[in-house]
């Protein structure tokens, strides 16, 4: 399929851009820079061997995104375009509603008016909010506790309230608990504009010196060392299941699934395992707790397993490892 990928340039969505070329699909990308480099192009390329329709602009840009449309029949589209940080997000709403709400919305308008209803979307965990129970399954309440997880919500209703509206539209809701490595080649990863807002990143910038030690929001949390317990899922693994997801649309009209490995690893667990597979001492500092964390976050991901035959295969240990290679290889991140 001619595949659009927005935000295609960005962390997850430049390994599912290696996934869906490896799966023979060809790649239209839409992206603003405003959280990736022109390089991670030039390596997709490289990793890829494949011709990628490039374009630089912002899905809230309909004059821009309709140009693309006209030009190339486009059969589906993965939607990454967002801001995703949630400390960010408590301080900034306004601006994530208008990026991650605003977005979607002027997507959706353009997708339809070129006859295109299929896309498959990068939702989040931060939906569920804090979890009455875990595992988190899919029909969890959803409540999020934070305007990122809710901008997030409320494109899945626009999904939902899409498809009653336009029987032939079908979408995918994907979502993510918490992706971290690279790429084995090493040649793209996660690369954040600023001090990482995420664990692993965060991690890696203090294993090559980048900054002095590892801020851990809170210790006094009612988990096993008091330290925020979240589901890691390799980005590799992340990128498969977005083929997976794209191939489910052949049949299903509507679907929403978690993608996460169902086992959770405190942040203390998370940085030893980083230790032994860099070799590298982690210095942390414990502070306070962020605004909108939750104590403990783990998926059900067995529904994902039933209807797209998907399932992790990578552990917290390939996770380290590969995140690890990508920054030692890449201290200061893409050129």
């Amino acid at each position: 399929m001619n595949v659009l990928i927005t935000g295609g340039l960005g962390y997850i969505g430049s390994h599912t851009c290696v996934a869906l070329a490896e799966a023979g699909h060809r790649l239209v990308i839409v992206d603003n820079l405003s959280n990736a480099k022109p390089s991670v192009l030039e390596r997709l390329h490289e990793l890829t061997g494949a011709a990628i329709d490039f374009h630089q602009a912002d899905v809230r840009d309909r004059g821009a995104v309709g140009s693309i449309l006209s030009k190339t029949r486009i059969d589906a589209v993965l939607h990454f375009a967002g801001l995703k940080a949630v400390g960010e997000s408590v301080e900034k709403p306004l601006l994530y509603y208008d990026h991650n709400v605003g977005g979607t919305v002027a997507l959706l308008e353009v997708m339809l008016g070129f006859g295109v209803k299929k896309i498959v979307f990068s939702s989040s965990a931060t939906v569920y909010g804090e979890p009455e129970e875990l595992p988190l399954t899919e029909d969890h309440p959803l409540r999020p506790a934070n305007p990122y997880g809710k901008t997030k919500l409320i494109v899945e209703h626009l999904l939902a309230d899409t498809g009653t509206a336009h029987p032939d539209f079908r979408y995918a809701a994907l979502r993510y608990f918490n992706p971290v490595g690279a790429h084995p080649s090493a040649r793209i990863g996660e690369d954040p504009r600023g001090e990482p807002q995420n664990l692993f990143p965060y991690i890696t910038r203090v294993a090559v010196g980048a900054l002095a030690r590892l801020r851990i929001f809170g210790d006094d949390y009612d988990t096993r060392d008091g330290t925020g317990v979240r589901d890691y899922i390799h980005v590799m693994d992340l990128a498969l299941g977005h083929v997976a997801a794209l191939k489910g649309l052949e049949k299903a009209r509507a679907i929403t699934l978690n993608l996460g490995t169902g086992r959770g690893y405190s942040v203390l667990e998370a940085v030893r395992a980083f230790e032994r597979a860099s070799g590298k001492k982690i210095a942390t500092q414990v502070v306070a707790r962020r605004p909108g964390d939750v104590a403990e976050c783990y998926a059900d991901p067995r529904r994902a397993a039933a209807a797209l035959g998907w399932k992790t295969e990578l552990d917290l240990a390939a996770m380290c490892a590969d995140a690890w290679r990508w920054q030692s290889q890449n201290p200061e991140g893409f050129p």
